[in-house]
């Protein structure tokens, strides 16, 4: 992947566009100068260029003649109006992390190449993304691997049939953000009961963090993990009796529901 000529060409430069970017320039899986971005933003091209020396272009032909790895980064409702617009190139595995746009609409698009979905997460900035691919009908095993390799990057990979990949866009695509609320909560709650602000926001960050970590690493399920916390009588307990009566689980199933169905509806 690091070869003299431009290998990489993204379309589209927004926030997860330049998570994955970030990401791959750290970890050396592409340099600089063999990565293209088409982005139709002038003060977008401009941030992308000073911050990670990438070419920029608002032509997107220019970066789909490009590449040998097509990434497609854009909003998955103006899909249709940019590919009306393009002439595919046949020598490129396109990579599309659009939402709800499924293989067949993408094989659409692209007839003749290798398309693989992917869905990631934000967290991917920071190397701890969470990432599933699915494979389209031409997708080969070297096809799949230069997908692992891309996202293995920013984080983990797993791969799974398509017809998952609505529920994995609820549940670790929009997750972030549903983490986010619970640790700004907990924070609230904290300064509720009269702890300085930055400490609140530290004290739940972590464990949060803390608690992720004990569970991946340990394989306990969170369940037992909670069992374990909870002494009779005691304040742990209390606690999670309140969050029970507040509905917090069914909260958090229906959130993941309604993304999920919100990704199939971008599908159409």
């Amino acid at each position: 992947m690091k070869s003299n000529s431009i290998c990489l060409g993204i379309i589209g430069g927004g926030v997860m566009a330049e998570a994955i970017l970030s990401r791959l320039l750290k970890q050396q899986v592409f340099v600089a100068n063999n990565i293209l971005i088409s982005e139709p933003r002038d003060e977008r091209r401009e941030v992308l260029v000073q911050k990670y020396q990438v070419q920029v272009t608002e032509d997107n032909q220019a970066a789909i003649a490009a590449a040998e790895i097509l990434l497609l980064a854009i909003k998955p409702q103006i899909f249709d109006l940019v590919v009306k617009d393009i002439t595919p190139n046949n020598h490129s595995t396109v990579v599309s992390i659009l939402a709800g746009v499924t293989l067949d609409k993408l094989e659409q698009a692209f007839p003749d190449q290798p398309v693989i979905r992917v869905m990631p997460n934000t967290p991917a900035t920071v190397g701890a993304g969470m990432t599933a691919i699915a494979p389209g009908t031409k997708a080969t095993k070297e096809h799949i691997q230069q997908a692992r390799k891309i996202f293995t990057a920013v984080g983990e990979v797993v791969e799974v049939p398509e017809s998952s990949m609505d529920a994995v866009t609820g549940l670790s695509g929009s997750g972030p953000a549903f983490v986010a609320l619970v640790i700004e909560a907990l924070a609230d709650g904290g300064v509720a009961s009269g702890l300085p602000r930055e400490i609140a926001l530290q004290l739940a960050t972590q464990t949060v963090l803390g608690t992720a970590t004990l569970v991946k690493e340990t394989g306990i399920h969170p369940g037992v993990l909670k069992d374990r916390v909870t002494s009779p009588g005691g304040t742990t307990i209390a606690g999670v009796a309140k969050l029970e009566s507040l509905g917090f689980r069914s909260a958090l199933i229906e959130a993941v529901k309604t993304a999920t169905q919100r990704s199939k509806e971008l599908g159409k």
